[in-house]
């Protein structure tokens, strides 16, 4: 069977230049199959602000309102995504930018109203992924880099959490690759203490993550991070490891998720 890696970065790797593009060559020099999905809420934070339309974060997810749509469909699916394709070219890696509109790859409903009301905030089913799109770049050797946007097949973007897109699209992959799904961010991994670099916790598995989540040691944009991984450990998804960005290329490196 086939191996496929695929990498998450967040928005703070990507707001700073110089260290996304040390990313970008570690990420390249990766074997085999890969896929990069890219966060951006950070350069969409401020952006808006400069344009006057605040982010409105609950449990670590954005509200996305009319006008969030409009700058986050430009800020993902253009700046962010084209700028990292540009990145990945210059160091001899063939990407291509997509959306979830883009070949039908990701197909959402727009979350219904709850104790919250996300607004365009986009859901979907790991078989609606079109995992065929996603083979056929594979075999002709082009690295997809996935925007954080999917669609409602009526016209509409929707805003869905990067972290859930790449669970997503791991378990979908899943069915045909053995798959490794590595979450990159600014910290060193999972952390008792987020002022201390070194209190990196090994390995988590899902009764710890409860634990520390009443602890309050995990909260945040961590949460849905987490539910993410481990759901995708549930269904067909090999390993998942959250790490620095800059030690991507380090297998041993981070928190290992495991059941």
């Amino acid at each position: 069977m086939e191996s496929v890696k695929i990498v998450k970065i967040g928005g703070n790797v990507i707001d700073k230049p110089d260290f996304l593009q040390e990313v970008l060559q570690k990420f390249v020099q990766l074997e085999g199959n890969k896929v990069l999905i890219h966060g951006g809420g950070a350069v969409a934070t401020q952006l808006g602000e400069q344009l006057g339309i605040k982010a409105n974060m609950v449990n670590g997810r954005r509200v996305t309102d009319a006008e969030t749509l409009k700058l986050v469909t430009m800020v993902y699916g253009g700046l962010i995504n084209k700028k990292i394709v540009a990145s990945l070219q210059t160091c001899n890696c063939n990407a291509i930018g997509l959306t979830g509109a883009d070949g039908n790859l990701i197909p959402a409903q727009k979350r219904k109203k709850g104790e919250v009301d996300y607004g365009f905030v986009g859901d979907f089913q790991v078989e609606d992924v079109n995992i065929k799109l996603l083979a056929g770049l594979f075999s002709q050797g082009i690295v997809p880099v996935l925007a954080p946007l999917t669609h409602d097949g009526q016209g509409n973007m929707l805003n869905t959490n990067a972290d859930t897109i790449a669970a997503g699209i791991a378990m979908a992959l899943g069915k045909q690759y053995n798959t490794q799904l590595v979450y990159c961010f600014e910290k060193n991994g999972v952390m008792m203490d987020v002022d201390d670099p070194s209190s990196v916790i090994p390995e988590i598995n899902t009764q710890r993550y409860v634990e520390l989540k009443e602890q309050g040691v995990i909260a945040a944009g961590m949460i849905p991070k987490l539910e993410n991984a481990f759901r995708a450990l549930e269904k067909n998804v090999g390993s998942v490891r959250i790490c620095h960005a800059a030690e991507l290329d380090v297998t041993n490196s981070g928190t290992l998720l495991c059941l």
